[in-house]
């Protein structure tokens, strides 16, 4: 298994991907790996379109105690998660998320923790919308910024990448229009969590979790 992953890293990330070959450096390539990670919580989405609100909601709230679990023992090097659980993903975290002084949070936790809020306070039509805006929003505003992003405009976050994520959360909303009609509702709530995500350290809220509830609450309460 292993071997497995680091030949499957290698292809996909690695010095032998298409990233490499177009000269992408390291940073960006874990960069894509984290984003690729965060992409694939988009079954979340299929799975509260599928079932019923209060099967989902129970779903992740077990979900969020079963990776609470699997973080702390990360956090404090219990054996038998750092032999499966760090290994899968260690590539994924950050170095300050793997040798940390103190435990917090990772984004999956926030993550799990906005999927079953979001399931407890909205209908499930808005749940679908804020949770895929703020999961394809995300990873186009960390990947834009990451590999154009010039000029800087909050810390770390960029003019290139926080317009990728207004753009994007725009074309999710007119995607998922038959889901939940598109409205100016649905504009204010994409320019408000833009700037959720664009000052999440100046609001002390992860971005997993302000994006979709800031979506939510605008579609609601409009």
């Amino acid at each position: 298994m292993k071997q497995f992953l680091k030949i499957l890293w290698d292809y996909s990330f690695g010095k032998h991907s298409i990233l490499a070959k177009l000269g992408f450096g390291e940073s960006i390539k874990k960069e894509f790996y984290r984003k690729w990670i965060h992409l694939s919580s988009l079954w979340l989405v299929i799975y509260i379109y599928f079932v019923p609100t209060t099967v989902a909601f129970y779903s992740f709230v077990v979900l969020f105690i079963l990776d609470f679990i699997l973080e702390y023992g990360n956090y404090k090097k219990w054996n038998w998660v750092r032999a499966t659980y760090s290994r899968l993903f260690y590539k994924a975290f950050r170095s300050k998320e793997m040798n940390k002084n103190k435990f917090e949070m990772t984004g999956s936790l926030y993550l799990l923790a906005a999927a079953a809020l979001c399931s407890l306070l909205f209908v499930k039509e808005i749940t679908i919308v804020a949770l895929s805006v703020m999961i394809v929003s995300d990873a186009c505003a960390a990947l834009f910024g990451k590999v154009y992003g010039m000029r800087k405009l909050c810390g770390k976050k960029t003019v290139e990448g926080t317009f990728a994520f207004l753009v994007s959360a725009l074309t999710i909303m007119l995607l998922l229009n038959f889901i939940f009609p598109v409205t100016y509702k649905s504009i204010i709530a994409c320019f408000l969590a833009t700037f959720a995500e664009l000052y999440n350290r100046d609001l002390k809220i992860d971005d997993n979790l302000s994006v979709p509830l800031v979506i939510g609450f605008i579609l609601t309460m409009l």
